[in-house]
């Protein structure tokens, strides 16, 4: 057993409870320092904001169905090619054509909604509907903080990145690897990163489709990790895989695998086209936006050609480029009017809908704010269930920031008491508070304030709303630099969520066997 393994299992012997001391103040905690409203799920309230009128939404529609039809895409994996060609597609060589009646029976075979299983049942979460959920950044290769700048992706930073996202309560679901632990061997990283994850955390976990044994890996731990059998594992979706498309018009080998492999067991793959207008795509949003959605037809298809029913997301992920450099740009007005575009598509099918709170800053600065800010306005009036990349992404994707996973966390938490319907009654209303102050008073005193305030508004770690005299007098912290103060704190006191022993045990055993194997091929 790992010294790790052994402090989860005996903290669920001695009844520890997990994640933050902060969190149990409610139940006579007095050593919480940094308050942080409390885990929640979230619906929206508000009908999503439309982009288009119902005739230009349907010709997008058509013109992606006659992309599939005329121009086809490439499929780089035999088997998805053949499963797809004996459901009505053309297939000559690596090209596959689709027939739109084909696509919009298969794509109707979709479910609306679907539950992500966790560890933790408390934190099993719901896609689709009027449901949002918030995950972590992914996938990055570098990571930073201000002590110790930036650096490549390690297995130190991968677990306090973990532990941070387990820790905030605005982060419901894992993306993967929020940095890579670049030092652990790609032929037996997904054991080890995967075991850390269902370990430290007990939230949802993704894994990336990089291979059918990686898959196959992934799952088993999840099911390991829930104690269930195969067959609940095959009726309660416990893990997701984001699908990338190589765009234009190619889905590659481990990813169409990862389709299928997924689909197969009844488990969740978000189907998600890279497309940057101008580079991988037309350079008007509109076409875009019609080439994402071919794509992410055709992946939600193979899927539904494996398994109908299968869950699957229609993830959305257009962007522009900065024609100058070429460099990706995020949180333009161009990535919001896809997003809502996007949004709008993934309604029309009736299928959960992906977007991201992405930027291009390299720095906790203003850009990163404001970039993240649009980004994630035009996620949540797009009518996104899942938001990824939602707390710690910088630098166009390239890093992950201690510091940006803090400030993304208060976002996050804004945009969640946004969530929050108004009530409108007697009480809300306050006319007798009203009446009872009269013209020329103050509300600070009141019964009706005392009774509401610590509810009333929301409570930032990060904002700082002193006046400039006190502020200057506390050092004139800024708001990287109280971000940083807060991440180093929570992670001061993180205490693994717990874990039954035996599990614990049979994690660590089914890894080191898998590691002893060899782990997966690394030929992509």
């Amino acid at each position: 057993m790992t010294e790790r393994a052994g402090e989860n299992a005996a903290a669920a012997r001695t009844g520890r409870r997990g994640g933050s001391r902060r969190n149990r103040e409610s139940e006579g905690d007095t050593t919480a320092r940094i308050q942080q409203p409390p885990y929640r799920h979230h619906r929206r309230w508000f009908e999503p904001t439309r982009a288009v009128s119902d005739d230009e939404l349907e010709a997008i529609h058509h013109a992606s169905l006659e992309v599939l039809r005329d121009i086809g895409i490439d499929v780089l994996n035999a088997d998805a090619r053949h499963r797809l060609a004996g459901a009505g597609a053309l297939v000559a060589g690596d090209r596959v054509r689709f027939d739109p009646a084909m696509v919009t029976e298969y794509v109707a075979r979709a479910p609306a909604e679907f539950t992500l299983h966790a560890r933790n049942p408390a934190h099993d979460v719901r896609f689709g509907g009027d449901h949002v959920v918030f995950g972590a950044v992914a996938s990055t290769p570098n990571v930073s903080d201000l002590a110790g700048g930036r650096r490549t992706g390690n297995t130190t930073d991968f677990r306090n990145l973990v532990r941070l996202s387990q820790h905030l309560n605005a982060v419901q679901v894992h993306g993967g690897y929020p940095v890579e632990p670049a030092e652990i061997h790609p032929s037996v990283r997904h054991l080890h990163a995967t075991h850390d994850i269902l370990t430290l955390s007990d939230k949802p976990i993704h894994a990336y489709s990089l291979g059918r044994q990686r898959n196959l890996d992934c799952l088993e731990l999840s099911r390991i990790a829930r104690g269930i059998t195969d067959e609940q594992l095959d009726a309660e979706p416990s893990i997701y895989s984001i699908i990338n498309t190589s765009s234009p018009l190619r889905l590659d080998d481990p990813m169409a695998q990862g389709i299928v492999t997924y689909a197969e067991r009844n488990q969740i793959s978000v189907i998600t086209p890279f497309t940057l207008a101008g580079a991988m795509a037309p350079v008007t949003i509109a076409g875009a936006v019609t080439q994402q959605n071919a794509e992410a037809l055709a992946g939600i298809t193979l899927a539904q050609v494996t398994r109908p029913g299968a869950p699957v997301m229609y993830g959305g992920f257009t962007s522009n480029v900065d024609m100058k450099s070429g460099s990706p740009a995020f949180g333009t007005p161009e990535f919001m009017h896809s997003a809502l575009l996007g949004g709008q598509l993934a309604r029309r099918y009736g299928i959960p809908y992906r977007s991201s709170n992405v930027n291009a800053a390299n720095a906790v600065d203003a850009q990163a704010a404001y970039e993240s800010v649009f980004s994630l306005w035009g996620a949540i009036m797009g009518g996104a269930n899942f938001v990824f990349h939602g707390a710690g992404w910088l630098e166009g994707g390239l890093r992950a920031s201690f510091e940006k996973m803090v400030l993304d966390a208060d976002l996050l938490q804004m945009v969640a008491t946004f969530l929050q319907p108004l009530v409108v009654d007697d009480a809300t209303m306050a006319l007798e508070a009203i009446a009872d102050v009269g013209p020329g008073g103050h509300f600070f005193g009141t019964q009706h304030t005392q009774d509401r305030y610590r509810t009333a508004f929301f409570s930032p770690m990060i904002s700082d709303w002193r006046n400039f005299e006190s502020w200057q007098e506390a050092g004139s912290p800024t708001a990287d630099a109280r971000a940083a103060e807060v991440h180093q704190a929570m992670l001061a006191e993180f205490e693994p969520p717990p874990i039954d022993e035996a599990i614990a045990e049979e994690l660590q055993a089914f890894v080191e066997r898998r590691v002893q194997a060899g782990g997966v091929p690394t030929d992509y």
